[in-house]
């Protein structure tokens, strides 16, 4: 295929340096909580936005040329005119469900009078002018229902635009939740997720993930309510009139439009280390810095591997039951689900993998969502080295050994070895990208490394992946961007280790190529025998007593799907399912329990689905209880209409063609 080329456009080259982002300093403190004057919580300390890096230039990324890093879910034409930089000044109004206010964009281009062409949905504009005021001719075309609709706007000689608009109250990127929705049950709160195409529905931009922007933003919310987002706090918040504070934050790197978040609500702080802390709503703070006291040694376990974490600090913020991922690795706080908090920090390796995400995904980002194992696969490769270093080979490798059965299950499910969407780089023409977000990028991309490293060892292996990360630091990438790196920069014209590789097979063709490496765990052998067994011998509470999260979860998993009453009445109280914090496990449990039709599990699968938004577990309970005839879709009616408003859009989009006439009696 043909190589893409990573370099400016000739008019490009001169503006690089010159543009300044005013207000955002080129490092933020780095120091533990610090008393907020105007906040009733503690909060990490603020960088200064007066201090020395205030004039600092403003990095400008590249745009990649080539078709493969073509983003079809964008109407962006970055060729002719491009977003830099976007500065936000927005007000939350928890009333009407809306942000309101002004994106203010800086833009490149090497054309006399071009058209900035940019990325809309369901925004309410009400006026496009220059930064002096003069209006600007735009227009916003016919909704497209994947890709929303494009705003062109006609530059003349401007450079920098200002748009007045609001978002609406169904913003897919938003939930917007009551009190009654929240732990604490007095104050609204309000989240993003942008991922993938969603931010376009609360920002104007050109919303694809190879057009990484630099970003600023002031936020008025409720006096009451704290404010954070992707970037560095800029100065402490300042009360305004009508019961309002302003925040300021501002993000120097230039980043993938999908990684700009924002939360306000209810929150309270509390410093894990130098450069860590954890965000919640007050009555869960001690419980999550307790769960997630290691992130510390995380942070230290990631550098020690790929070098320096590059972002500042890595905070996380424990979300509402309703955020519908595991995690969101957005810059500098991560999002994470209150699925996670075990009580046994069991689950702690979603944490590394939003960590790793600092490297893999917003350090060097696909370009494009066809290749999402990019920023998924090195992820999940990196996570089960960080688990590793912080928490030993054995845990790392029962951790490896889920992946593989859930690569193997998903195999079967997409259709066999045989199905387009098992491939690496995927064909999402004409389709969602959500649509790519299966185990494929994840486990096969992960296995995919995995297989280098094992054909070129650790040392090697490391060596290249750090000046990987170095030489695309800030920089979108393709597929074919990383095999013309692995083959110039680790491979060097070895034939034989090419052909041993099967680079190509493993990114374009389907299936898994017979390379492939397992990492099998040892401690696993013994919960499969158990599992064998169980049918004719059962299982006792001494037993399962000493086995962790993930033996659990295997043995689950390794039973056969058909089992009877009494059987899973001894299972259910050998392992304590009904009362089990740990969410994987009662994930698994569920998943058998609706397999066999089992009654006595309808009001825990209830409680589950009622109380978590998590499309991770959602979407297959759904689909399990579909699958079952009319009890599994009496229970799905029933539930649903109940559960759906306190489901994020991203979960409800892929659950309401599942259980489409529940779907409609909730709206």
């Amino acid at each position: 295929m043909k190589r893409h080329s990573r370099v400016f456009p000739a008019w490009f080259i001169p503006v690089i340096v010159l543009a300044v982002l005013s207000g955002c300093g080129s490092k933020d403190k780095d120091g533990g909580a610090a008393p907020s004057a105007a906040a009733s919580v503690s909060l990490p300390a603020a960088a200064s936005p007066g201090g020395p890096g205030a004039t600092a230039t403003r990095t400008v990324a590249p745009v990649l040329s080539g078709p493969e890093a073509k983003d079809i879910h964008s109407y962006a034409e970055p060729d002719i005119a491009r977003v830099s930089n976007v500065d936000l000044d927005l007000t939350a109004h928890f009333d009407s469900r809306t942000l309101q206010g002004t994106a203010t964009l800086d833009v490149l281009s090497g054309v006399r009078e071009p058209t900035l062409t940019l990325d809309t949905r369901d925004l309410n504009i009400t006026a496009v002018t220059d930064d002096k005021g003069q209006a600007l001719p735009w227009h916003l075309a016919t909704p497209d229902p994947v890709m929303g609709s494009a705003l062109r706007i006609q530059l003349g000689a401007a450079r920098r635009v200002r748009i007045t608009y609001s978002s609406s109250p169904g913003a897919q990127a938003l939930q917007w939740l009551t009190p009654a929705q929240t732990a604490g049950g007095k104050q609204p709160y309000l989240f993003s997720q942008g991922e993938a195409d969603l931010n376009r529905s609360w920002l104007p931009t050109q919303d694809s993930p190879g057009i990484r922007q630099t970003w600023a933003a002031t936020i008025r919310a409720p006096e009451a309510l704290t404010v954070v987002m992707s970037a560095a706090r800029l100065g402490e918040p300042k009360k305004l009139k009508d019961g309002l504070r302003e925040w300021r934050y501002g993000m120097e790197h230039p980043v993938a439009p999908y990684l700009i978040a924002i939360a306000i609500g209810d929150l309270a702080f509390q410093s894990l280390g130098e450069r860590t802390g954890v965000y919640t709503e007050p009555s869960g703070l001690k419980v999550a810095a307790d769960e997630l006291a290691d992130i510390e040694k995380m942070v230290a376990a990631a550098e020690s591997i790929y070098g320096p974490y590059r972002w500042g600090r890595y905070d996380v913020l424990v979300m509402p039951p309703s955020f519908p991922f595991g995690g969101m690795e957005n810059p500098r706080l991560t999002f994470a689900t209150p699925t996670i908090i075990a009580g046994d920090r069991s689950l702690v390796s979603l944490v590394a993998h939003e960590l790793a995400h600092s490297w893999s995904g917003n350090l060097v980002t696909n370009a494009t969502w066809a290749d999402f194992w990019l920023n998924e696969g090195f992820t999940v490769y990196f996570e089960n080295r960080i688990m590793e270093r912080v928490y030993g080979a054995d845990a790392a490798a029962m951790q490896a050994d889920l992946g593989w059965d859930s690569l193997q299950q998903e195999i079967r499910e997409l259709g066999g070895p045989r199905a387009p969407d098992t491939r690496l780089h995927l064909d999402l023409t004409g389709r969602n990208p959500d649509d790519g977000m299966t185990s494929i990028p994840y486990e096969k991309g992960a296995t995919f490394l995995r297989t280098i490293e094992a054909a070129v060892g650790r040392e090697r292996w490391d060596a290249w992946l750090r000046d990987y990360f170095d030489r695309h630091a800030f920089q979108p990438q393709t597929s074919t961007g990383f095999l013309d790196d692995l083959r110039e920069h680790l491979i060097k014209d070895d034939a034989a280790l090419e052909k041993r590789l099967k680079l190509d097979t493993w990114v374009f063709e389907p299936g898994l190529p017979a390379n492939a490496v397992h990492v099998k765990s040892t401690a696993f052998a013994k919960i499969d025998a158990r599992a064998a067994a169980f049918a004719r011998s059962g299982i006792a509470a001494a037993d399962v007593q000493s086995w962790s999260s993930p033996e659990r979860v295997r043995f689950l998993n390794r039973l056969p799907r058909k089992l009877g009453p009494a059987q899973l009445k001894t299972l259910a109280a050998a392992m304590d399912l009904d009362a089990q914090r740990n969410s994987e496990v009662r994930f698994a449990w569920l998943e058998l329990a609706i397999a066999n039709r089992y009654e006595p599990a309808v009001p825990n699968l209830e409680d589950f689905l009622m109380k978590m938004g998590r499309r991770k577990f959602v979407l297959p309970l759904f689909k399990d209880l579909v699958a079952q005839g009319e009890w599994g879709r009496a229970l799905a009616r029933r539930i649903y209409p109940a559960a759906r408003p306190g489901y994020h859009s991203v979960t409800t989009s892929r659950v309401d063609p599942v259980v489409p006439l529940a779907a409609a009696k909730s709206q």
